[in-house]
């Protein structure tokens, strides 16, 4: 194996998947009270997917990195390390390790998940780039994937009209530190703001009780489960569009840079308002904007590795461009990494 006397780490494969079900802004109007225009005008989302039948979040993942591992021409043999950033995986104790099984890994790799919602990719670019510079791993999979339609209140058109499924996923490389990918990040969590995005467990109708004589009184606690997404659209839009440029100056100020070295603006596809607003303050032109949210909806940790490899594959990002990454969301979490594809 090749040692790095000071180690760096690079992007080098990507691959998304998303499920075969689409939904319209014209199929949502049939069961809502909204129409495409309406959402188009306040979100930029015209369709999403949404997972149906026998599909399964673990499959999206699974064939995500796959593609990554292709595009990579790496052998899953060779993988160090499994990061699965969700916040709705198909296992409470989580689902990485189902991952790893499917995709093959002989060597038993660690795998496990990461929650942070909707910056959930980013801090695992960040944690991938962690274990190759301290800790000598070589080759980690980061998944980006997330299946909110299963918790959304499908008669609030406030809520129902944002979402949807997929999986993104990168292979991060060691490499020798003058091939360096990830210049800088910042990140950042504000628990005061849980209040404004959240989906809360519910409460058992009746909780179990222990007695004196460790006995339990009362009926055994019914199956847990969580409810709905509540969100302040509002003070979500404000939280955004303030401290997404704050983050992304303060990445490019520990990496030496200003706005006129980024090639690409790549933010968690939430909302085109957002994303609108943050490139105007970072005086980024919309030429120099990635945004695929149109044709997905919000995909949570998704988002970015989805965008990112339908723009690596069509030719848009290049080899040696400098991306600006940046995502958002519950918690509040926040954070952005400057990379260099390839």
């Amino acid at each position: 194996m090749h040692t790095f006397a000071s180690r760096g780490c690079k992007l080098v494969g990507c691959g998304s998947a998303v499920p075969s079900l689409q939904i319209s802004n014209d199929d949502l109007s049939k069961i809502v009270d909204t129409n495409d225009e309406w959402i188009s005008v306040r979100t930029g989302i015209r369709n999403r997917r949404i997972l149906s039948g026998k599909d399964s979040l673990t499959d999206l993942a699974v064939e995500a990195a796959k593609k990554a591992l292709q595009m990579a021409e790496v052998n899953p043999d060779d993988v160090d390390l499994v990061l699965l950033c969700t916040s709705t995986p198909e296992d409470l104790f989580g689902s990485a390790p189902q991952i790893q099984k499917a995709l093959g890994c002989k060597n038993n790799p660690l795998a496990y998940d990461i929650t942070a919602a909707c910056s959930g990719f980013v801090l695992g670019l960040v944690s991938a780039a962690c274990y190759i510079r301290g800790g000598g791993f070589k080759n980690v999979l980061v998944i980006g994937a997330d299946a909110l339609s299963r918790y959304i209140d499908w008669t609030d058109r406030g809520s129902c009209i944002l979402f949807g499924d997929a999986a993104g996923a990168v292979l991060v490389q060691a490499c020798d530190s003058e091939e360096d990918g990830l210049f800088a990040f910042d990140m950042h969590s504000d628990g005061d703001g849980q209040r404004h995005l959240k989906a809360s467990i519910k409460e058992n109708e009746k909780d179990h009780e222990l007695g004196t004589n460790g006995s339990i009184h009362g009926l055994l606690p019914k199956g847990s489960s969580y409810s709905c997404i509540q969100m302040n659209g509002k003070e979500v839009f404000r939280f955004a569009v303030r401290v997404v440029p704050q983050s992304i100056e303060l990445a490019l100020a520990k990496a030496g840079l200003t706005g006129s070295n980024i090639d690409w603006l790549l933010l968690h596809q939430a909302n085109q308002r957002i994303i609108d607003a943050v490139a105007t303050r970072l005086q980024l032109p919309s030429e120099r904007v990635i945004s695929n949210l149109a044709n997905y909806g919000n995909t949570s940790a998704a988002s970015i590795p989805l965008a990112l490899d339908e723009a690596v594959r069509s030719g848009k990002v290049q080899s040696g461009h400098t991306i600006a990454a940046a995502g958002f969301g519950a918690g509040l979490t926040w954070g952005s990494a400057i990379i260099r594809w390839g």
